[in-house]
C-alpha cells in the first residue's frame, strides 16, 4: 500500500472541512488555519490525485462528481478512525460517565429500579439517568445510550441483546375461582368475567396457543384499563380473569394472591427482555457494564416469582 504523506492528511482534513461546511472561511475556522492555507492544501491534494474535487465560484463551493465520491469514502474512513480512538480510550478507562437509559414504565419500576442501587455500588464512576416511557423512544434523537424493551422485538438496525425471557399466562384470584368456578378450556372464558388490558398487542382479542393448537377468544370484559398494574390489582381483588406476563403476575402467583388457570395456554410469540443500543460497532464500557449486570440479575430464562 502506498504510504500517505503528512501533506495528504493535511489536504484531506482541509477538503473534508470545506465539503461539509460549504466554504473555505468556515473550514478555516474549524481547523484553525487561514483560509488561504486551506485553499492551498485542497489545491495540492487535487494536484496529487490528478482530479478536481471542488468547483469554486465567487459565491459558493460545490463538489464535483469525483469530490462527492471521495468525500463519501473519506467520511466512512474517518468514522472508523474515530471509533477506533474511542474504543482504545474506553479500554484504558474504568466504566464512567452518565448513562441514560429508557425503560417501559411498569417493568422498569418493578424490576429495573430495585437493581440500580447495586449497580451504582459496583460502578462508582457511573451516573444513571433512568427514564420510564411506554413509547418507542428514538435513542439517537433523544440522547439515550440504551433502552430496555419487553415483548417481541421488531426488526430494526439497532443492536440488541436478550437478557431475560417471559411468557403470558391466565390467572384469577382464589376467591373468584371459588365463586365462579375454574375455566377448563379457552371457550369457558366466554362465561367468566375478564379484565381487559388495552396495551396487549392483540387487544381486544386474546390469541392463545397450546403447543400447535391455536385459539382466539374475545373475552367479555366488565373492566378495561390501559394500565397493567391496575389490571393486576383488579385480578388480585377478585374482579375476574387476567391475561398477564409472568414478570407482572409472578409475585402474586408466588404468594397465592393469584392462581394460574388453563396452565400451558399462552400467547403466540411470548417475548423477551432486551437491551437495544444505537447501531455501531463500539459499545461504550458504561453501557456494556450495565447490560452485563442486568443479564446476570435477570438471567435469560427469567425468575419472576419475587421482586428484586
Amino acid at each position: 500500500m502506498q504510504e500517505l504523506a503528512r501533506a495528504d492528511f493535511d489536504g484531506i482534513e482541509a477538503f473534508v472541512a470545506v465539503a461539509e461546511l460549504g466554504g473555505f472561511a468556515a473550514a478555516a475556522k474549524k481547523i484553525e488555519r487561514d483560509a488561504s492555507v486551506v485553499s492551498r492544501r485542497v489545491s495540492q491534494l487535487e494536484a496529487r490525485l490528478g482530479v478536481r474535487l471542488l468547483v469554486r465560484t465567487t459565491r459558493r463551493v460545490a463538489l464535483t462528481e469525483a469530490g462527492e465520491a471521495y468525500l463519501k469514502r473519506l467520511q466512512a474512513v474517518l468514522e472508523e478512525l474515530s471509533a477506533a480512538n474511542l474504543e482504545v480510550r474506553d479500554m484504558a478507562a474504568a466504566p464512567q460517565g452518565l448513562l441514560r437509559v429508557s425503560a417501559p414504565s411498569t417493568f422498569g419500576r418493578l424490576w429495573l429500579a430495585p437493581l440500580i442501587a447495586g449497580f451504582l455500588e459496583q460502578h462508582a464512576l457511573i451516573r444513571v439517568d433512568l427514564r420510564f416511557s411506554d413509547r418507542m423512544v428514538d435513542l439517537l434523537a433523544e440522547g439515550f445510550d440504551l433502552a430496555v424493551r419487553v415483548g417481541v422485538l421488531p426488526s430494526s438496525s439497532l443492536q440488541s441483546r436478550k437478557i431475560g425471557g417471559h411468557r403470558m399466562l391466565l390467572a384469577a384470584a382464589p376467591a373468584y375461582l371459588k365463586r365462579r368456578g375454574t375455566p377448563k378450556t379457552p371457550d369457558d372464558l366466554a362465561h367468566h368475567d375478564c379484565i381487559g388490558f388495552t396495551g396487549n398487542a392483540s387487544w381486544p382479542d386474546w390469541r392463545l396457543q397450546f403447543g400447535a393448537r391455536r385459539k382466539t377468544v374475545r373475552p367479555p370484559c366488565r373492566y378495561v384499563t390501559d394500565n397493567s398494574e391496575a389490571a393486576l390489582a383488579a385480578g388480585i381483588g377478585g374482579a375476574g380473569v387476567i391475561l398477564a406476563p409472568d414478570w407482572l403476575a409472578g409475585p402474586a402467583l408466588h404468594d397465592g394472591s393469584l392462581r394460574e388457570i388453563l396452565r400451558g395456554w399462552t400467547v403466540k410469540g411470548d417475548g423477551g427482555i432486551y437491551t437495544v443500543l444505537p447501531t455501531g460497532r463500539l459499545i461504550p464500557k458504561k453501557s456494556r457494564a450495565f447490560i452485563d449486570y442486568l443479564a446476570a440479575k435477570l438471567k435469560v430464562t427469567g425468575d419472576w416469582k419475587r421482586t428484586p
